[in-house]
């Protein structure tokens, strides 16, 4: 692949169609979540740290569509669903393990530059993205 001047991504670029799967906040935190087994959607909501139940339906699902999640609806009373990662989805474990490893790397110089832009007025810094907050039971972040 060559990245020279004049040389685009392409619509059907496989880079493009990975960071359209992943780059939603919350795909990469249910995929992080389900590197360790199988789990329900109530421990995934807890694990999340602040999504709706509505849009971690919504991230499974499309996660499902791509080939990543399996979702196994036991036949028990009452009922019980699990979710886990696919042969496909753990081929993102180690990806995403080297992004939270940048994270926790370089977190606190990204607010730092954020920080500055806003205070500059340089840009608008999205508030929902911000790593300064901590989750809510002050535990540490899970990425």
């Amino acid at each position: 692949m060559s990245l020279r001047p004049g040389i685009s991504f392409l619509a059907d670029c496989p880079a493009l169609l990975a960071m359209e799967i992943i780059a939603s906040k919350w795909s990469m935190v249910t995929l992080f979540a389900l590197t360790e087994g199988p789990l329900r959607h109530g421990e995934l909501v807890e694990l999340s740290g602040g999504i709706s139940r509505k849009v971690l339906t919504q991230t499974l699902r499309r996660l499902q569509a791509n080939g990543l999640v399996e979702r196994h609806a036991y036949a028990e009373a009452p009922p019980r669903v699990e979710y886990c990662l696919t042969e496909l989805g753990r081929t993102l474990e180690e990806p995403i393990r080297m992004l939270t490893a940048w994270a926790r790397e370089n977190g606190e110089a990204v607010v730092t530059f954020r920080e500055a832009a806003e205070a500059a007025g340089i840009t608008e810094v999205d508030q929902a993205a911000s790593v300064k907050a901590s989750p809510a039971d002050g535990s540490p972040n899970r990425f």
